[in-house]
């Protein structure tokens, strides 16, 4: 072979490295244009929280779910059905066709929770038809797209289980049966954290399934004016807005995971963050791996919604607070979390900058 043949196919080589590169830029631009859609929806409905919108987009991206510490009348269920009726189902064209069938899986479903509630109540039931002489199983409210678990603390641990099941296989199991939800299943819980009469804690498990706990404040003087102002207008544009369908989230899911890089020096820096912690006299319980690996898919849909194809520090910093908060156990007398993160994740970033800079 030549040496001018080896130049062609050096230059071919690097016109399709270039071409494929600008592919992926161009498929992952578009998966970003999917999530800025979902997102502007529902901030037109929602308003004054873009920042819990954004962790709600998020967490549903990567495959998560949320745990909301609220007070009655905060927008948790407006926040809950605005994305779940902004994910349209192609194979369900219109919600009376959903509403009829038994297979369907619904935009959106609102369980409120309650000392007696049952397992069969959320999960499902079978139920005997006498036509066919035959069990139909009648599918609970969790085969949805989105489900919003209101005061979850209040059921019983035996119902606690069966959400922890579904919220960490994607499935139920009734009489023995396993039932698949679908793969977008999303679960948007609240607590109460100043009414403790009745409530049974969550257990450290199913506290672990939630990749983000948000404490949801009271929003600003303009927003809360911006509520008054505008909500006829919202009102009336219920059901008008743009929507995305399931498909193009779950491919933008997808995307996002193949195309943006978490480097080795960002993996350094999250170890080194978690051995801290353990470390940390203030801590009597660390967070584990998994929370870890977790937060990996976060950090990447984070990136992405900054026009990024890599994930760096600004990343790190905007939703570590949010996945370790609760999954950490302060020793007695110890109550500034804040604080503790701060002091753990100070070295680590430190040197996740000096390694960025070299």
């Amino acid at each position: 072979m030549t040496s001018e043949s080896v130049a062609d196919m050096t230059g071919l080589e690097k016109s399709a490295d270039s071409d494929n590169s600008a592919t992926a830029v161009n498929q992952l631009s578009k998966s970003v244009d999917v999530l800025k859609t979902l997102m502007d929806t529902v901030q037109q409905q929602v308003l004054g929280r873009d920042d819990v919108i954004e962790l709600t987009i998020i967490a549903l991206v990567a495959d998560g779910h949320i745990l909301l510490e609220d007070f009655p009348g905060s927008g948790k269920t407006t926040l809950a059905k605005a994305l779940g009726e902004a994910i349209t189902d192609p194979r369900f064209p219109s919600e009376r066709q959903q509403a009829s069938s038994e297979e369907s899986i619904v935009p959106f479903r609102r369980i409120q929770f309650t000392p007696d509630l049952l397992p069969s109540d959320i999960t499902g039931v079978p139920i005997f038809d006498s036509n066919s002489n035959a069990f139909h199983f009648r599918h609970g409210p969790l085969f949805a797209h989105v489900v919003l678990a209101d005061e979850i603390n209040r059921t019983s641990p035996k119902v606690q289980s069966a959400m922890l099941e579904a919220m960490g296989e994607k499935q139920v199991t009734v009489d023995n049966t396993t039932y698949f939800l679908d793969e977008l299943f999303f679960v948007i819980a609240t607590q109460n954290p100043l009414d403790l009469v009745g409530t049974y804690p969550l257990p450290t498990p199913q506290l672990d399934r939630f990749l983000f706990k948000i404490t949801m404040e009271h929003i600003d003087r303009e927003a809360e004016l911006e509520v008054l102002d505008t909500y006829k207008s919202r009102r009336d544009q219920l059901g008008k807005h743009k929507t995305v369908t399931r498909e193009q989230v779950l491919a933008a899911r997808a995307q996002i995971d193949a195309d943006v890089v978490i480097s080795s020096t960002v993996k350094t820096a999250l170890v080194d963050i978690s051995r801290n912690l353990r470390q940390d006299d203030r801590v009597l319980q660390g967070n584990s791996t998994r929370s870890m690996v977790l937060m990996l898919p976060a950090l990447q849909v984070s990136a992405a919604l900054r026009s990024r194809n890599f994930v760096s520090a600004e990343d790190i910093e905007l939703l570590l607070p949010r996945v370790l908060g609760h999954r950490i156990e302060l020793a007695p007398g110890v109550s500034d979390m804040a604080r503790v993160l701060a002091d753990n994740m100070r070295e680590p970033m430190e040197q996740l900058a000096k390694g960025t800079l070299s």
